[in-house]
């Protein structure tokens, strides 16, 4: 009987290798660029499975910062975006780099920082926190890196009406991800700008108790989109783009919507469904 067992087993997982084998050959497979955070969240090892299940098509991803990751469908080095940096997605589609944008979940941005709060922010409005950071001299961490998160940081100290402290001595770039980067503001005892499901997610490590809490949160001005881009076939012509058609219609599917809310930790969501 245990013989029948293995061999039924091993039956099987030959026949999975040779299916897998035959995807990647015959070219139904995807290549993604993401950002960090839906990787360091695990969203996607949550997500793609179901994908694989219901559409046969193997995907892999890269996990970097949403600058990079619209360098490399510029390049033609992927065949899917997965990204959250919604000026700079429309400005890539302009330039003939991307062609259909399909927005899918959200959630928000905040600022934490240690519960001591030396630069006195809590509760205020994302400006006259940076003003107070800046006031103080307040060691911030930013990620440096160009990602979505980056993106957004830099709009808010210009929109604070105060040029980015990339010159002081309080202001340190990570060039990291973002968990990384909250490491480090845990280290220094600082601030950082982070995504709320990265937040959740270095809460959990944390044991639920984490040194650095959400202080700055609430503005508008907060919202965190996420998107699914194609590339334009007219400059990545051997990008698979029906197939990554069939990715974006897919996260935009019910089923996927649904398994996009209901990803949890510490009971709390970590991104929210809003595809049209």
């Amino acid at each position: 009987m245990y013989k029948k067992k293995l061999c039924s087993m091993l039956l099987a997982v030959a026949v999975l290798m040779v299916f897998t084998s035959y995807a990647l050959a015959s070219g139904k497979s995807l290549m993604m660029a993401t950002t960090t955070s839906t990787d360091n969240t695990g969203l996607l090892e949550y997500l793609i499975p179901h994908f694989e299940k219901e559409t046969g098509i193997p995907l892999k991803w890269t996990a970097t910062g949403t600058g990079k990751a619209l360098k490399l469908g510029q390049n033609c080095d992927v065949d899917v975006l997965l990204v959250h940096a919604p000026p700079a997605e429309k400005n890539y589609i302009k330039k003939g780099f991307g062609k259909d944008r399909r927005e899918v979940m959200y959630n928000d941005f905040v600022i934490i920082g240690p519960e001591s709060d030396p630069a006195g922010i809590k509760g205020k409005s994302i400006s006259d926190a940076f003003a107070a950071v800046k006031s103080h001299a307040a060691p911030f961490m930013s990620r440096g890196d160009d990602s979505g998160t980056n993106k957004k940081e830099k709009l808010l100290w210009k929109n604070a009406g105060m040029e980015l402290p990339d010159n002081e001595s309080w202001y340190l770039q990570t060039g990291q991800g973002m968990l990384a980067t909250i490491t480090v503001a845990q280290e220094k005892k600082g601030y950082t700008m982070t995504d709320r499901g990265t937040y959740i997610k270095y809460q959990d490590q944390q044991g639920g108790n984490a040194p650095l809490k959400i202080l700055v949160e609430g503005d508008k001005i907060l919202l965190n989109q996420y998107s699914v881009l194609t590339l334009d076939p007219a400059n990545c012509p051997k990008a698979k783009y029906n197939l990554a058609l069939k990715f974006s219609d897919w996260m935009g599917s019910p089923s996927a919507q649904q398994l996009i809310g209901d990803f949890r930790l510490l009971g709390q969501k970590l991104f929210i469904p809003n595809a049209k």
